[in-house]
């Protein structure tokens, strides 16, 4: 008897009714299984996480069915993807040219389902539903060593390989960090945020029309400014800031991804385990000697993302490393395992970011044109635009 071919359906995801085959195929798809070790992610029951606090988002499932008498279906996968407007990183005159991106991230299929098509399925549904919406472009990001995702974007579905990102991720120690002597720091306000950041990122690719949005979410827990030791004294708001800047300054972010999901590395050796775990010992124990133990990474932890990284100034790596710290301070106070960010290969404060290189990662974003007709307009192709010093990492999606 030859057995019925599964029929696959892609529809919008039901909370009510597709969580529980989500949370399998999530699980079925941990990065490094088969023994190794993997980092698995916790969605703390809510598998739009990711996606919520973007302007417009949409969650997808593809659901199989033998269509036979029992009609049994199951979750093959899944896809969530968010459209906004953002910098196209070119400008007209003196203003930043935006345009509508969609974006595609979270793409999973269950390895018994693989090789049918299913993933392609997935993708253009999404591009259908970000067309649309008025996108015009369609963008994805994946570890450079994902080949799988990689041939499926720039093989199958006409993705074009666009930037080189890199995740920079630092643990959180037990001890804190000393503040930096040669730093001020000072606490932006909301509005104050918001101008310096459309001032210093207006020409940024990838930065958020809704900056404003995003600053003022509950999970940003602030915009921090470092200055030379000594010039926050002479803080007089930022209207005069931006007047005459400083000749050295950086900035930077802080948002919460603890309160949206944790991570947990699996399948570490015992050893390794044992030598983490002593390291916490030494420095619950003598905190002074500043030992850089390793946090208990073995069991879920959270992590503070840092954004809207930034600075100018031959100091500003300096001050951004000061930023840093202080960022480090702040997550140890709020129970974190790391820190991490995401900057361009070329970003001008990028080499004042501490972290490990063996827990960070080397990304490849892909873009795709969804609409044609740019050829003669100010913005041209983005696809084949140079790549800028910056990029802007939108924590919404990270």
């Amino acid at each position: 008897m030859v057995e019925a071919a599964a029929i696959v359906v892609v529809r919008e995801y039901d909370g009510a009714r597709d969580r529980r085959g989500v949370e399998a195929v999530e699980r079925a798809c941990e990065v490094g299984s088969c023994g190794k070790m993997c980092l698995f992610t916790d969605l703390l029951g809510d598998p739009l996480c990711r996606i919520r606090h973007s302007p417009a988002f949409l969650m997808l499932v593809a659901e199989t069915s033998t269509g036979g008498p029992d009609n049994s279906t199951e979750i093959a996968g899944l896809v969530r993807g968010c459209v906004k407007t953002v910098v196209s990183g070119t400008t007209q005159g003196k203003d930043p040219i935006y345009t509508k991106v969609g974006y595609v991230l979270g793409l999973r299929v269950s390895p018994r389902h693989r090789r049918k098509g299913v993933g392609k399925k997935l993708v253009d549904r999404m591009e259908e539903w970000f067309r649309q919406t008025g996108a015009e472009y369609s963008y994805m990001a994946t570890e450079q060593d994902n080949e799988a995702s990689v041939r499926l974007f720039t093989g199958r579905c006409g993705y074009a390989k666009f930037r080189t990102p890199s995740v920079l991720v630092h643990p959180v120690f037990g001890h804190a960090l000393r503040p930096s002597r040669s730093a001020s720091i000072v606490r932006l306000e909301l509005r104050e945020a918001e101008l310096l950041y459309r001032w210093h990122f207006a020409r940024v690719e990838f930065f958020p029309a809704d900056i404003d949005a995003v600053l003022s979410n509950a999970l940003s827990l602030g915009t921090f400014l470092a200055v030379p030791a000594g010039a926050a004294r002479r803080w007089d708001g930022i209207e005069a800031f931006l007047a005459a800047p400083l000749p050295s300054w950086a900035v930077l972010s802080v948002w919460n991804c603890k309160d949206a999901f944790r991570l947990e590395v699996r399948g570490a050796p015992r050893l390794m385990r044992a030598a983490a775990g002593a390291t916490r010992l030494v420095d619950r124990a003598a905190p002074w000697l500043g030992i850089p133990s390793i946090p208990n990474l073995f069991a879920p932890f959270g992590l503070y993302f840092l954004y809207g990284l930034g600075g100018a100034g031959a100091g500003a790596p300096r001050l951004a490393r000061a930023l840093c710290r202080h960022a480090h301070n702040m997550a140890r106070d709020g129970g974190c395992g790391v820190v991490a960010t995401e900057v361009s290969a070329c970003e001008p404060v990028r080499a004042g970011v501490p972290h490990w290189a063996r827990l960070g990662a080397e990304d490849l974003w892909c873009i795709k044109r969804l609409a044609d007709g740019y050829s003669a307009g100010p913005l041209g192709d983005w696809t084949k635009a140079p790549a800028g010093h910056s990029i802007f990492i939108d924590p919404r999606e990270f």
